[in-house]
């Protein structure tokens, strides 16, 4: 196991962005009788890999949540990074540059999506521990896909199976097939050098992954019934 020194040094960063379109207040929408955002919080405060937990919101409303739940929400983003084409990273980098202005400078940044409410801190640990283990320059969470891309495909306008499917894998088992992996939203953990080149996510990054029920990404009501299930069975409701 890693030895964190208590977070030194590292930074969690969480965007929760006030104007979801799809399901609006989505961030801070009840699940399991509290906010959405506070599973992220309480993730990051109970592994002890942070100096710092820290949401990034343009809401007064929002940051004071985040408060609530032992967050850092002491400034508000800037118009340029609360705009629908402002991107996560993009969010990053102008939080870390306000705290580097402030005098506070950070090795190593996780970003954690307030949608992925099932990661556990025990994950989080884990990628630390990934981290040192490979050498690596960044973490990224994925998880196994639910359905071969192989067995998938695109259809014409007339509907035709005729060129549908992969006939090298056409009658092989679901067990028999390659395993497909996709990016989970969960986890993103990368070293403060790392955040400006152009190998940012590529050299030196390695994959964190993480089972299915720890992997659902809220985007829909669907996804909020689906959670809470998935919360009493593991018990983390």
């Amino acid at each position: 196991m890693v030895n964190v020194a208590e977070g030194k040094g590292n930074i969690a960063i969480i965007p929760a962005r006030s104007g979801s379109k799809g399901l609006p207040d989505k961030n801070i929408k009840p699940l399991n009788g509290i906010p959405l955002i506070s599973y992220s919080i309480k993730t990051a405060i109970d592994s002890k890999c942070f100096e710092k937990v820290f949401v990034s919101t343009d809401s007064q409303k929002y940051a004071d949540i985040s408060m609530e739940y032992g967050a850092d929400a002491s400034f508000l983003r800037s118009e340029r990074t609360s705009s629908d084409s402002a991107g996560s990273w993009d969010v990053v980098r102008e939080v870390l540059s306000e705290f580097e202005k402030r005098g506070h400078s950070y090795e190593r940044i996780m970003l954690m999506q307030p949608t992925s409410p099932l990661r556990t801190a025990e994950d989080v640990i884990n990628s630390f521990n990934l981290m040192e283990e490979k050498g690596a320059c960044s973490i990224v969470g994925v998880t196994e896909t639910d359905h071969s891309p192989i067995w998938c495909n695109t259809l014409p306008e007339d509907l035709s199976m005729e060129s549908f499917r992969n006939e090298k894998y056409a009658d092989m088992p679901r067990q028999a097939l390659p395993k497909f992996y996709r990016v989970n939203g969960a986890i993103y953990l990368i070293k403060r050098s790392e955040l400006d080149t152009d190998r940012m996510l590529k050299i030196k990054s390695y994959a964190y992954i993480m089972p299915r029920e720890r992997s659902v990404d809220i985007d829909t009501e669907l996804d909020f019934v689906i959670a809470e299930e998935l919360m009493k069975k593991t018990g983390k409701a």
